[in-house]
């Protein structure tokens, strides 16, 4: 039998947000291995926002960094709607034990799996929007973000990783990369590749491997489009 899950009257203070449907914070609440759960997991919500959240972070970027140019903004906000962001607000929520999961999940700890807890956080905005409105998310969202909106942020030592996240908070497909000459003998190759972000022009790597290669090219593309500036590479 699933784990009884506790009224959420107290999850509701903790948000400082009362549901005019409640339903909606059971459904956000609800994993698709909990017993009927159905249609009615927080999937369908977690969807919705993920878009909000996406939306109200960055306008609170517009308004608190007015000089910041476009790739810097992309760059704080990916780093805000990761997972393991979503997770940390979810945690602070302390919305563990008033998850709705199967007896397998409940009994393996899945409580704390920062995916779902992710998913979960991004689930109850999608509800707060629906039950009150954008300004009710924003509250919400502004109340749980803001000390992430100036904390320290993780040095992009990882070129590769660096574009990806930035590519998906564009809401891009991932980064593609293709080795376009191979030069050099056997046991000393020089390898060059491009990569390509969707509607971006391609840039290029040169390297001695093709991980290498791949790094260099994409670190480029970081470059040029104002995502990194110098500083950042002297991370790697």
């Amino acid at each position: 039998m699933a784990r009884r899950t506790p009224l959420p009257d107290r999850l509701q203070e903790t948000l400082g947000y009362r549901f005019e449907r409640p339903e909606l914070l059971a459904e956000a609440l609800t994993h698709v291995s909990a017993p009927g759960a159905g249609g009615q997991s927080y999937q369908r919500l977690e969807f919705l926002g993920d878009r909000v959240l996406g939306l109200i972070v960055a306008e609170m970027l517009y308004r608190e960094f007015p000089r910041s140019p476009e790739g810097e903004l992309s760059r704080r906000l990916a780093e805000l709607v990761r997972r393991e962001s979503c997770a940390e607000v979810a945690m602070a929520w302390d919305v563990g034990p008033y998850l709705k999961l199967g007896a397998g999940e409940a009994q393996s700890g899945e409580r704390r799996n920062l995916t779902i807890l992710a998913d979960v956080c991004e689930a109850i905005i999608g509800a707060v929007f629906l039950d009150g409105g954008y300004a009710a998310a924003r509250a919400l969202v502004e109340a749980s973000f803001k000390d992430l909106l100036h904390a320290p942020r993780r040095p992009l030592r990882d070129p590769k990783s660096a574009l990806q996240e930035w590519a998906q908070g564009k809401g891009l497909p991932p980064p593609t990369y293709a080795v376009v000459e191979q030069t050099g003998p056997d046991h000393a190759p020089k390898f060059r590749v491009s990569v390509k972000v969707k509607g971006h022009d391609s840039d290029f790597g040169l390297g001695s491997s093709k991980r290498a290669a791949e790094q260099e090219a994409a670190r480029s593309l970081l470059l040029r489009e104002g995502v990194w500036t110098e500083d950042d590479t002297d991370n790697g």
